[in-house]
């Protein structure tokens, strides 16, 4: 009896929608968008709320219709369509009474879109430019702690897309080129860019690990400026990292550095010599 009971209400609730759906009257089908929206049933205010939008353009409405529609794209999961219509009203309505929660959201949507990061980071971008300018109107706003959190998350997501490109340099090592001083660079410019990324001790290392291959294969008038380069970003990493989860490899580097260097002086005092 329940079953059947609740059967009813379904094609009950079906025929009502569709009922709406075919009127004329905006009014009506704005009411019951209001009412979808309540039940969560968001595929269908979303439906109504785009063709009534329109008409409610200019008035005092539209604001309130147009943030609704860009919560029920949130609700129902549809991120780019939310991140789109929280822009627009972002845009349209800059002092309205839910311009801090539509510009919050716009960032938050971005902030759901953005992939692993194996994938084009497009939406990461998007996502903290939204995030930081929510903070440049809202300084001391109630989703200001929310969007730290945001902004380190997307920021650490870029640092090791940067670091993963920087290890497939390494790994490349000399093939067609120096691509250990590719490494290099790319690992310092993410510790520029990110300078608070929870990858920062695994970019610090790379640097260290970099410059040990570009100095093994410097020419000699090269090496020993080279050389005592990688004791310095040794001892920044040491410094850095007292405790890093690289230190053992760290010290044999430096160790082969250190050894290599007293070979380097020992053959310059020879060659003096004779």
């Amino acid at each position: 009896m329940l079953v059947v009971l609740g059967v009813w209400v379904a094609l009950t609730s079906c025929g009502e929608y569709y009922q709406v759906q075919k009127s004329t009257d905006m009014n009506v089908k704005y009411a019951y968008a209001k009412k979808c929206y309540n039940l969560k049933k968001y595929m269908r205010a979303a439906t109504l709320l785009e063709e009534v939008l329109p008409t409610l353009a200019g008035t005092e409405e539209g604001a309130q219709a147009l943030y609704l529609l860009s919560d029920t794209y949130l609700q129902d999961r549809r991120y780019a369509d939310a991140a789109a219509s929280f822009m627009q009203y972002n845009k349209g309505y800059p002092k309205a009474v839910h311009a801090e929660e539509a510009r919050f959201n716009a960032g938050k949507a971005y902030y759901l879109l953005s992939p692993d990061a194996k994938l084009d980071q497009t939406a990461t971008v998007d996502a903290i430019r939204e995030l930081q300018s929510y903070l440049d109107y809202y300084p001391s706003g109630k989703h200001k702690d929310e969007i730290q959190k945001m902004l380190f998350d997307l920021q650490d997501k870029l640092a090791y897309k940067e670091l993963n490109a920087a290890w497939l340099y390494y790994n490349l090592g000399l093939y067609m080129g120096n691509n250990y001083k590719s490494a290099e660079v790319t690992a310092k410019s993410a510790l520029r860019d990110y300078p608070y990324t929870k990858y920062r001790d695994d970019l610090e290392f790379l640097v260290l690990k970099s410059k040990f291959e570009v100095a093994q294969n410097s020419v000699y008038e090269k090496k020993q400026a080279r050389l005592r380069d990688v004791i310095d970003q040794y001892f920044n990493y040491i410094n850095s990292f007292p405790e890093g989860k690289h230190l053992k490899e760290a010290k044999k580097i430096y160790e082969t550095i250190s050894m290599q260097l007293v070979e380097e002086k020992k053959t310059e005092t020879d060659s003096e010599m004779k």
